[in-house]
């Protein structure tokens, strides 16, 4: 009696293709070991390093960069930030605590910066020690079927016109052929059968890894260069000067390593700020033509010299690039008490509320008058009045100018030492004397005129200080300086290059084999491309054409006449 088998390990006895102790996933029952700590770690690690991963995360740092565009951002645009708080008091609380005004500087925007760079340093390491590793080896050996391969072509050339030794012949005319196409060359002689190998597209792996160190440099000139930056905003009116000093910034947002105790020394007075409208009842009527901000700089040392800020063209004073971001009116409003002495005197920056220059102004007056007063005032270039009876401006330009003022009286919680910002006035608390529903009207203002305080305790007039214009312009600028901005702009060329490369650069290999068959020569040509490559087709053919073509014409001058 012979001991009986199972059915497994009859197939395993009959099949062919398994060796001997092959172990059958049905028979072999299997166990693996858990993957501890350390094992977690490297798959993690490989999970992390993998371009697919790279892409992915390249992807969520684009779209996380999207609130960015969408939602004001305190580095660059702080007013819009309180004026994004005035209209949605609501929800100004989440949106500010997920970071939606400080994108670039939030947790979540960091993380997705930091496992980036991570995954793309753990995938060009490895990457670039292959491509150089291929770099420095030969092409691949000649396949022993080149008919197998998608592109395929045989010439036959008989014997009699090919030359003495011609199938060497045959191979050597094609080895100097693809070595001045930009081919890498290699000979393989096997049996009888001459042959050689070639390739190209190099260039295509080496634009690849090329993109990708530099968007690791992009990351890396960012980060560190950002350490290093700072932007600041200023408004500044006319005929009034601006000192880059950190005493004299609107909002200053500083890099890591900026203190704002080494800025460079100058100083930046506006002239005049120009401005041209389209004129009622030409096309695009009201729609600024130009703008334009006319400076003097000031420098130790050196001789002033006048600059003109243009949108989209900013100039340079000592490293730091300043922009022209914004512009609006100035009117000079001075405030009395009741003994007519002057306890407020300025050209109050009033910010535009829509295209036509209707603009919010807000003054604030701690101190001579019997209670601390807030000032909330419009400003209308052009006065119109809308059906329901409200003011607006219809035109931009200082036509018909107006001001309504409303008033507030109580604490202006200036005097506790918390920051305020001169753009906005907190209501709650105080108590509204002029509009609204307090029962009386705004104070209404034209130019040269004055009107009285409520409770007598003064008069508020719109008057030229020593003769100037009493509706003055003023011009929003941003101060930045950013040392990684030359280091960003070299990788983000070199990444463009290498993607170019990597995208229109097509790697290829080509086979030719020559062998004698009794009074034939067999010429075979075969090419290979890595990946989609539909001119493929066309580089064999070619090839094929030039080489039997100058193959033929060597081999007849060796026919003797």
């Amino acid at each position: 009696m012979y001991p009986s088998r199972s059915d497994a390990d009859v197939a395993v006895s009959v099949d062919p293709l398994r060796p001997d102790d092959h172990a059958d996933a049905t028979t072999v029952e299997t166990n693996p070991s858990p993957l501890g700590v350390v094992g977690w770690a490297r798959w993690a690690w490989r999970q992390l390093t993998s371009m697919r991963t790279a892409l992915v995360l390249l992807l969520f740092l684009a779209i996380a960069a999207v609130p960015g565009s969408l939602f004001p951002q305190r580095s660059a645009d702080p007013n819009g930030v309180l004026q994004w708080k005035r209209t949605n008091p609501d929800a100004f609380p989440l949106a500010d605590a997920i970071g939606l005004f400080d994108v670039y500087l939030s947790p979540w925007f960091s993380a997705i910066y930091l496992l980036l760079f991570t995954s793309l340093i753990g995938c060009v390491i490895p990457r670039a020690k292959h491509h150089y590793k291929a770099l420095r080896s030969q092409p691949p050996r000649t396949p022993a079927r080149l008919a197998r391969l998608s592109e395929f072509r045989s010439v036959q050339i008989p014997i009699a016109q090919a030359g003495a030794s011609p199938a060497e012949q045959a191979v050597e005319l094609a080895a100097e052929q693809l070595r001045r196409a930009g081919y890498r060359v290699a000979r393989y002689d096997s049996r009888g059968t001459l042959s050689v190998s070639a390739e190209r597209g190099y260039l295509r792996e080496t634009g690849n890894l090329v993109f990708h160190v530099a968007l690791v440099g992009v990351l890396v000139s960012v980060a560190i260069g950002g350490s290093f930056a700072y932007t600041g905003q200023r408004v500044v009116v006319e005929g009034t000067t601006f000192v880059n000093a950190l005493s004299d910034y609107s909002s200053f947002n500083p890099g890591r390593f900026i203190d704002g105790t080494a800025l460079a020394p100058y100083a930046l007075m506006l002239d005049e700020f120009r401005v041209s409208y389209q004129l009622p009842g030409a096309p695009g009527a009201g729609q600024a033509g130009d703008f334009a901000a006319d400076v003097t700089i000031r420098m130790p040392g050196e001789t002033d010299r006048a600059e003109s800020v243009v949108v989209n063209r900013p100039i340079t004073v000592a490293g730091d690039r300043i922009y022209l971001l914004g512009n609006g009116y100035a009117p000079t409003l001075v405030v009395r008490n009741a003994q007519g002495e002057v306890v407020y005197r300025e050209s109050q920056p009033f910010l535009p509320q829509d295209s036509n220059m209707t603009s919010l102004g807000i003054i604030k007056i701690p101190d001579g008058l019997p209670e601390q007063l807030g000032l909330v005032g419009f400003f209308y270039p052009t006065q119109g009045v809308l059906p329901s009876g409200a003011y607006t401006s219809v035109y931009p330009d200082v036509v018909n100018p107006v001001i309504t003022l409303n008033v507030f009286s109580g604490d202006l919680g200036i005097d506790d030492g918390t920051p305020r910002s001169v753009y906005t006035l907190e209501v709650d608390g105080l108590t509204q004397l002029t509009g609204g529903d307090a029962g009386e009207d705004s104070l209404e203002l034209r130019l040269g005129e004055t009107v009285d305080l409520p409770n007598g305790w003064g008069s508020v007039a719109w008057e030229a200080m020593d003769g100037e214009d009493p509706v003055k312009r003023f011009a929003s600028l941003q101060i930045q300086r950013d040392p990684s901005s030359g280091w960003v702009l070299g990788f983000a060329l070199l990444a463009s290059l290498g993607l170019f490369a990597g995208l229109f650069v097509p790697r290829r290999r080509l086979w030719v084999k020559a062998s004698s068959t009794g009074k034939d020569l067999q010429v075979e040509y075969a090419g290979l491309a890595r990946g989609e490559d539909p001119a493929l087709a066309g580089v064999v053919d070619d090839f094929a054409t030039r080489h039997s073509a100058a193959l033929a014409a060597s081999a007849s001058k060796d026919v003797p006449q």
